[in-house]
């Protein structure tokens, strides 16, 4: 356990603070309000974009977020920097993924634009076949996914000059062909998301994750990496969980990321969260 004192702590979204169907446990929201009014800083640190941190996950409270992987910083509502993929190489992701028949959305900070047959193919993942099973109809009708909802569809030009990364969808195409048609341009790794499929991934501006955002802003803050707390699920929360002084991983996480944490608590749905920062005594039972 860390003395008790004032520590800056780095939560991961999906597979963490959030379960499958993006809902944010009730023990979650409690923690973090909890560690917060004990003087704790709270950061989200994240795959997801700003765009895609909707008022649920707002609303509970947080200090900043390290968003799009690492590619945004923003403190107190200060944008420390944001780094974002040229309009050439948004067109080269365009006109392949659009070509080999692959869906996927564009993160940036304004909106998330879903390529041409995404909404559908995403309504196929979460509900079901629409088209032909009243159940799967229903489902959409009566729990409509805050993912679903949150995208921009429709736009006639994805070539936008203000992306951050690009996520895709597994599809016919194998993983390793997509990560070698960017090689030497992209970071391409797995999805964290199991709903997008085992194929599924990321292209991230090369030299970007987690553990580089957080060393900028505890310098900017001026903390030390001594008082730093992370917790995740996915690989793209190793660098985060070595960085920190203490890594906890989610019992739901990734093998090889519980391989490296210093810590493994619960899932999700075992209150997982909440449970480590009453450990590490961020809060009281």
């Amino acid at each position: 356990m860390l003395p008790n004192k004032r520590r800056i702590v780095f939560i991961d979204v999906d597979g963490t603070l959030v379960d499958d169907n993006g809902n944010v446990p009730e023990s979650a929201q409690k923690a973090c309000k909890q560690a917060r009014e004990n003087g704790h800083l709270l950061y989200l640190c994240t795959g997801r974009s700003k765009a895609e941190i909707y008022d649920d996950i707002w609303t509970i409270g947080f200090d900043g977020l390290i968003g799009a992987g690492g590619g945004y910083v923003e403190s107190g509502g200060e944008v420390l920097y944001h780094k974002k993929v040229t309009k050439e190489d948004v067109r080269h992701m365009v006109e392949f993924f659009d070509a080999a028949g692959v869906d996927y959305y564009l993160e940036s900070n304004s909106a998330l634009y879903g390529s041409r047959n995404l909404k559908a193919h995403l309504e196929r993942r979460i509900y079901g076949d629409i088209e032909n099973d009243p159940a799967a109809r229903a489902r959409m009708e009566l729990t409509p996914h805050p993912f679903i909802t949150g995208l921009t569809y429709g736009e006639a030009d994805l070539v936008k000059d203000d992306v951050n990364k690009v996520c895709f969808l597994e599809s016919d195409l194998p993983f390793e062909q997509i990560s070698q048609q960017f090689k030497g341009k992209f970071e391409v790794i797995r999805c964290t998301v199991p709903l997008f499929g085992e194929g599924s991934g990321e292209l991230m501006i090369p030299g970007i994750h987690k553990a580089v955002a957080i060393a900028d802003l505890l310098v900017h803050l001026q903390l030390k990496q001594a008082d730093s707390l992370a917790i995740g699920d996915g690989m793209n929360d190793a660098e985060m969980l070595e960085y920190c002084a203490v890594g906890i991983a989610m019992g739901n996480a990734k093998p090889g990321l519980k391989q490296i944490a210093d810590d493994i608590t619960g899932t999700v749905e075992e209150d997982g969260l909440y449970y480590s920062f009453v450990k590490y005594g961020l809060i009281n039972t």
